[in-house]
């Protein structure tokens, strides 16, 4: 078990795994529930720079993305928009991009992040 670092965990989960060189970052969701797609965008990309920063990593290192929308034929150019502007343009991460019904229906977007450390 040495060889993995859990960070911030919980009963439920590590908000952080890093192993074999690895950060896996859990889906991370907005706080402030009551913004529109870009609000919540631009809120849970900033918590993945807090979270990649505490793996010892950056978005230039990420290699997977998955986003999970609410409700993907409103808010997907919405989420690409705020995504377009964060994203390192030199550096792009694998991605996918799906609708599901999230965990509080006030949500409209969850990420997960894994990165290079």
């Amino acid at each position: 078990m040495s060889d993995i670092q859990r960070i911030d965990s919980n009963e439920r989960l590590s908000r952080i795994v890093i192993h074999g060189g690895v950060a896996h970052v859990a889906g991370v969701t907005a706080s402030d529930r009551s913004g529109d797609i870009g609000a919540q965008t631009r809120e849970v990309l900033q918590k993945i720079d807090g979270y990649l920063a505490q793996a010892g990593t950056d978005k230039s290192r990420l290699l997977n993305v998955q986003i999970w929308l609410k409700d993907i034929d409103r808010d997907f150019a919405g989420m690409n928009a705020v995504w377009g502007e964060w994203a390192d343009k030199a550096n792009m991460p694998t991605r996918a991009t799906c609708e599901a019904k999230l965990a509080a229906p006030e949500l409209l977007v969850e990420i997960i992040v894994s990165a290079a450390v």
